[in-house]
This record gives structure tokens, C-alpha cells and sequence, in this order.
């Protein structure tokens, strides 16, 4: 089926070919010098990614830790929110540029997965690994302690890899021409 027809402007342009060009226009997708994408590029998308999952995770640990949950619904509700939130963020931002709520999802899922995904299982990883971090009430240091260093070793794991993600067009790379 031929889609070109429901598709026209700028919004097909940037959601329908990513990875073909820049907003530079120099054919690549990370700017100049192919495949170098920055550090400050890295780490403010990793950090824009990072506030998501960090509303969503914290919402869900207090969320099951004061409902008295046990460990593995509370972690499996903390995921899906940070998933979530960190997608919400990344389509809000894609919406107010004007792109239909089908495309913001496309960019927003391919933007931020990966990210998203290496996060969680850092952040989560930490706090299974910390003695007690589980059991800690939400009035403990502990909880606090550990859910946030969690989400500083998350940051430092996640950015090389969204370096690397944007630097071949992909990842933050695919939501960038929207903000």
C-alpha cells in the first residue's frame, strides 16, 4: 500500500526518514564527523532520559514500598512507569513540534528504548545488589541511597552507550530534529 499520500512536510520528513540527513543537512544523521557524536550531546540526551525514569522508578518503588508490596510487583511497577515517563517526555516534546501522535510514538519508542532499557537494568541491578535495599521502607536512607545511586551509576553506564547510539544516528539521535 503506498503511504506517500498521507504524508507531507517537514513532520514526514523527520519522523518517516530517519538516519537519511541532518538538520545540518550534511547527510549525517550525528553531524559533522561522521559518527562522532559528543559527549554533551551523550550525556544531555541520557539525562533527558534519565528524568523520565527516574519520575516513573521513583513513583513506582514509593507506590509499592507504601502499599507494602512484595519486591517483585513493586520493581515490576517502577519498570513500567519509568518506561512510561521516559517515553511520555520524549513524545510531548515530539507532539509540540507538530508531529501526530502515531509518529511522536515511532520516534519516541525508537528514541528511547534502548536507553530506557539499559537504565533500568543498571539502576534496578544496583538496588538488588545493595544488602537490604529491598527490604528498606521509604523512610530508611537506604531506599533513598540506593534508588539514587542507582540512578547515578545508570547515568554513567547509559551514556557511552547513547554516544555510541547517537553517533550512528540512532537512539536520541532520531528525536533531536524535534527539540
Amino acid at each position: 500500500m503506498d503511504h506517500t499520500s498521507r504524508h507531507t512536510g517537514a513532520a514526514h520528513d523527520r519522523a518517516g526518514h530517519q538516519g537519511h540527513g541532518s538538520p545540518a543537512g550534511n547527510g549525517d544523521p550525528a553531524g559533522p564527523g561522521h559518527g562522532g557524536a559528543t559527549w554533551g550531546t551523550a550525556a544531555k540526551a541520557t539525562l533527558h532520559c534519565l528524568t523520565g525514569c527516574a519520575v516513573g522508578e521513583i513513583l513506582g518503588m514509593v507506590i509499592g514500598t507504601g502499599l507494602m508490596w512484595d519486591n517483585v510487583p513493586t520493581m515490576a511497577l517502577a519498570i513500567t512507569l519509568a518506561f512510561l515517563f521516559g517515553y511520555s517526555f520524549t513524545m510531548f516534546a515530539v507532539l509540540r513540534a507538530g508531529v501526530n501522535f502515531r509518529s511522536a510514538v515511532k520516534v519516541a519508542l525508537a528514541a528511547d528504548t534502548v536507553s530506557i532499557a539499559v537504565m533500568e537494568l543498571v539502576d534496578n541491578g544496583i538496588i538488588a545488589l545493595v544488602p537490604g535495599a529491598m527490604d528498606a521502607h521509604l523512610t530508611d536512607a537506604l531506599f533513598w541511597s540506593s534508588l539514587l545511586g542507582g540512578f547515578v551509576v545508570a547515568f554513567v553506564v547509559t551514556t557511552p552507550v547513547n554516544k555510541w547510539l547517537i553517533g550512528r544516528g540512532k537512539g536520541h539521535a532520531v528525536a533531536h530534529t524535534y527539540h
